[in-house]
């Protein structure tokens, strides 16, 4: 799915969304970041930051500056530390006094199969790990955070990174990484999971939602058709790789070359990881399985 040419929002400037909703996005447009990470200001009185961004200081003086007379930042919710998300909430934390909350360090929520790839010496890939985040509040499943004139319930949604949560506002969901409007999300070991994703992705669709939110791009006006296409997206590139293993035994970055036909030479190494995790999550569903230590260069037979 490719995204939408026409959102092309102002960079540090507080758009109105809805009543009691504004949007900032940062100054860290990427191949990674789309436009740019999403700050959400909640609120009309004590506000809510969800998603502080990355460590910019023009940024932290757009969010500063968007607090009008009468108003004051309350709660700074991170909804996973990924670098474009969590690195300035500490210091908006310290311009305003408002603590912060998120599921926990980076290291919070990680399945025990990541655990172990990652006390082996796997190191993550994609946006990049905010490793120094420690939060005031720890939040967990189903707690409510509540505000001036606001509540966010706090689903658990890990996959993208163990840590991460989407924050339900109603009908309406801040989905951060999970759920986007203009790519699928990245999956990559040992800071992401896929066989969490798919469960967190069908946990999202048995509520019936209004718009998503996401930590890029623009809302996603039809969250359930979004929601399908994410898994079948998923389920399709998982046949392509069983299809592929026909072949013979191979690794994730060999099956990347050969599925990711459309990818640009420089995003091969995230489609690898992509691979990667489908074939942790074949492997723990007894469909593939590694010649050796499961690692991330090993060869992968089909089951």
């Amino acid at each position: 799915m490719q995204p939408p040419d026409d959102f092309d929002p102002p960079i540090g400037i507080a758009e109105p969304l809805t009543p009691g909703l504004r949007r900032l996005v940062a100054p860290n447009p990427s191949p990674m970041t789309y436009r740019g990470t999403n700050t959400y200001l909640l609120g009309e009185t004590g506000l809510a930051v969800i998603d502080p961004g990355p460590d910019s200081p023009a940024h932290l003086d757009a969010i500063l500056g968007a607090v009008a007379p009468g108003q004051r930042i309350t709660h700074i919710i991170v909804t996973h530390t990924h670098i474009d998300h969590s690195p300035l909430a500490r210091p908006l934390a310290d311009a305003t006094g408002a603590p912060v909350l998120a599921f926990g360090d980076a290291r919070a929520g990680r399945s025990p199969v990541m655990s172990r790839l990652a006390d082996s010496g796997m190191a993550g890939g994609g946006e990049g790990i905010d490793t120094a985040f420690s939060p005031d509040r720890t939040l967990s499943e189903g707690e409510v955070i509540e505000g001036d004139g606001w509540a966010l319930e706090v689903l658990h949604t890990p996959g993208h990174l163990g840590n991460h949560i989407a924050l339900a506002w109603g009908a309406a969901c801040f989905t951060a990484d999970h759920v986007m409007g203009w790519a699928s999300s990245l999956v990559s070991p040992p800071d992401g999971d896929l066989t969490d994703f798919m469960a967190s992705c069908e946990k999202l669709r048995t509520r019936d939602w209004s718009v998503f939110h996401p930590g890029h791009g623009a809302p996603v006006a039809d969250p359930a058709a979004r929601l399908d296409w994410l898994i079948t997206h998923r389920r399709g590139r998982e046949t392509a790789i069983l299809d592929a293993l026909r072949d013979g035994p191979a690794t994730a970055r060999a099956l990347a070359e050969r599925i990711y036909t459309d990818t640009p030479p420089a995003l091969i190494p995230a489609a690898e990881r992509n691979v990667f995790a489908h074939l942790v999550d074949l492997q723990g569903r007894s469909l593939t399985q590694a010649q050796g230590k499961l690692a991330a260069d090993a060869v992968f037979a089909r089951l």
